[in-house]
């Protein structure tokens, strides 16, 4: 056996050699990590929707979602239970949804591509979406029919397909689809710009600049249970996908001489977390290194097994995003901060202690 099939054997075979005390040992440690991010996530939720100008308890949060839940009856007012179920609380679940579903696009992305700059935007989605949103918006296509986020969506597949498109006819390899997607976000993001600039008004200009920074006002639960289904299928494709991860870290050449399907896995994978960054950007706009940061972070806790590495990413990005958006919708009250600016303020200085580190490693 090569030193790399060895490298990416099953963790079983790896650690049968290191005897029943640390696999129980590693076992718990495991479970600890898992229930520990659970219940901080269950937590971060329900303190984030007590945050606000209207004074809501968590005993107020836990009372209404059982009482929608058909666990009880809610004693508070109308307006204070519309505040918690339909104001508060979708918008927190899909911060949850949405930083999780960065975070496991940045970690595909970045081993997929073997590149640790690599994000769910560098296929060109997020400049896309952003064309398709303001064609919607500014240009009045679709006559009312076609919504905001529809418009989003329609622009990021749009954007993704010419991406697959370049890099299959400019051969297929890593570095071209790097390039074919920086050369699909310059084209889109020229697009946007020449719509705003010839046809917006100056309401629709901050109206399109705010969502383009990243928005989650104004959600519903539709966008919450759109976007959790479809980070449901992802993580579930890309965990079946776990140890072909694991391979690609060692490059193409090596993944196919284990009897990894390259061209397949790639595509699978890259249209896989294309639409669900297309889902979740379509209803919260671009917010960036969130994807970027977050998987550096949880390689740190769990090591480079995706299987490991994969769940506590999305719980990380979950809980970091929580907190970001309510920091965003809170810190200059009754204005709201769109949330890509609040990611881009922490996870620059983030990113920059990643890159520091990095060259510090052997």
């Amino acid at each position: 056996m090569t030193d790399t099939e060895q490298a990416v054997a099953p963790r079983e075979a790896a650690t049968a050699r290191t005897g029943p005390g640390l696999r129980r040992i590693r076992g718990i440690r495991e479970g600890l990590l898992w229930t520990g991010g659970l219940l901080l996530l269950a937590l971060s939720i329900a303190l984030a929707v007590t945050i606000g100008p209207a004074r809501i308890s968590v005993a107020d949060v836990w009372s209404t979602v059982a009482s929608h839940l058909g666990a009880g009856e809610s004693q508070l007012s109308p307006i204070r239970d519309g505040i918690i179920w339909n104001l508060r609380m979708p918008r927190t679940l899909l911060a949850a949804v949405c930083g999780a579903g960065l975070a496991v696009c940045g970690t595909v992305m970045q081993s997929l591509l073997r590149n640790p700059l690599a994000d769910p935007f560098v296929l060109g989605v997020s400049s896309g979406a952003s064309t398709g949103a303001v064609v919607v918006v500014v240009l009045g296509v679709g006559g009312g029919a076609v919504s905001l986020s529809a418009g989003a969506f329609i622009g990021a597949l749009c954007s993704f397909a010419l991406v697959m498109l370049l890099s299959h006819t400019l051969g297929g390899s890593t570095d071209r689809v790097v390039l074919s997607g920086v050369a699909a976000m310059q084209l889109f993001s020229a697009l946007t710009s020449f719509v705003v600039m010839t046809a917006a008004d100056a309401e629709q200009t901050r109206g399109v600049l705010f969502w383009l920074l990243g928005s989650l006002g104004g959600v519903g639960w539709s966008d919450v249970w759109i976007c959790s289904a479809v980070l449901a299928v992802t993580l579930l494709i890309c965990l079946g996908h776990a140890r072909t991860l694991d391979a690609f870290a060692f490059g193409q050449d090596a993944a196919a001489t284990l009897g990894v399907h390259v061209g397949r896995t790639r595509i699978v994978l890259l249209c896989t977390t294309a639409l669900l960054t297309a889902a979740l950007v379509s209803s919260a706009g671009a917010i960036g290194f969130v994807g970027l940061v977050l998987p550096h972070a949880a390689r740190a806790l769990t090591g480079s097994g995706h299987r490991r590495l994969l769940p506590v990413t999305a719980l990380a990005g979950a809980v970091f995003l929580v907190w970001v958006d309510t920091l965003a919708r809170t810190v200059l009250d009754p204005q709201e901060v769109p949330v890509g600016v609040v990611t881009a303020l922490i996870g620059v200085p983030a990113f920059v202690v990643v890159l520091y580190r990095t060259r510090r490693s052997p």
